[in-house]
Parts: C-alpha cells; sequence; structure tokens
C-alpha cells in the first residue's frame, strides 16, 4: 500500500468524502453520492483510490459487550526492553487482549483488554503478570468512551 504523504493530496471532492464519512461510517456508496451531489462511479473510484492509499480502511466493529465482554480496561505494561518482542507477542495470545500500543514514558507498553467482570479482569491481569519480562502492570477500568476516534474536525 502507499502512503499518503500529507492531506495537501487531498483535493475538495476528497475531503467532502472524507468528512461525510465521518459522519456516517456506514454510508452506502449510493448515499454518499447523492448527498455530495456526485456520480456513483465517481464515489466509487475516489473511494477506491483513498484505501489504495492508505488513507481509509473499511472496518467492522464488533462490540464486546454483545459477546459477553462489558468490562474494558487499559493496562499499563512495564517490561525489560531485551524482551519487549517476546512479551508482546505472549501479549497477541492472550484471547482478551484487544489492542496494544508501544508508549514512551513510564510503561512500555498500553493494552486494552475486555474481560465479562471485575473478577475476571483480575484474572486476565494475573496472565500478563505471568509473561516472562514483564516487572509491573498497572489497570485502569474505562468508565465509558467520551470522544469516540474522530476525524472530521482534522478534515476542516
Amino acid at each position: 500500500r502507499l502512503a499518503c504523504s500529507s492531506m495537501s493530496t487531498l483535493d475538495a471532492v476528497d475531503r467532502r468524502l472524507l468528512r461525510e464519512l465521518s459522519r456516517d461510517r456506514r454510508a452506502t456508496v449510493v448515499a454518499l453520492a447523492e448527498r455530495l451531489s456526485l456520480s456513483r462511479n465517481t464515489v466509487q473510484a475516489r473511494l477506491a483510490r483513498l484505501e489504495a492509499t492508505a488513507l481509509l480502511s473499511f472496518e467492522r466493529t464488533i462490540d464486546p459487550a454483545a459477546l459477553g465482554l462489558p468490562i474494558e480496561a487499559f493496562i499499563h505494561v512495564h517490561a525489560q526492553q531485551k524482551l519487549l518482542a517476546e512479551v508482546v507477542e505472549r501479549l497477541s495470545e492472550i484471547p482478551e487482549v484487544v489492542g496494544a500500543h508501544g508508549l514512551s514514558g513510564q510503561f512500555d507498553l498500553l493494552v486494552t483488554v475486555v474481560s465479562r467482570d471485575t473478577k475476571d479482569l483480575f484474572r486476565i491481569d494475573g496472565v500478563i503478570l505471568q509473561i516472562e519480562g514483564v516487572e509491573r502492570t498497572e489497570t485502569s477500568l474505562s468508565m465509558g468512551e467520551l470522544i469516540p476516534r474522530r476525524m472530521d474536525q482534522l478534515l476542516r
């Protein structure tokens, strides 16, 4: 995939299309064409080009609560640097780990997990602590997403 070098490569039509998608991720090509007064083929071609440049991805998300995992938590992990790759590999094997970011600062990783309840969360934290190279963790419960991931303001 090609990397898009900057937002300056987007023209006004691209920006309008992306803003509309940021408002309604599930909009169909036909709906987008109608809302933007463009042809269906134009919208389809623009979407294909934006996806090819990795600026746009089409993902469907699953709500973990619907799977019986209503608790979301963030676990900060401090790991031995020489074992960091192995720690990440082991974390990826834990089903309840739904994401992880490498960090700079006090902790090395921010791991997002989901669980059935707080007892299950305690178990998951224990599994993480047993990974060779993990020195300590600090867990925070998510009380709810207050600002969902958004891009509209960047496209203005």
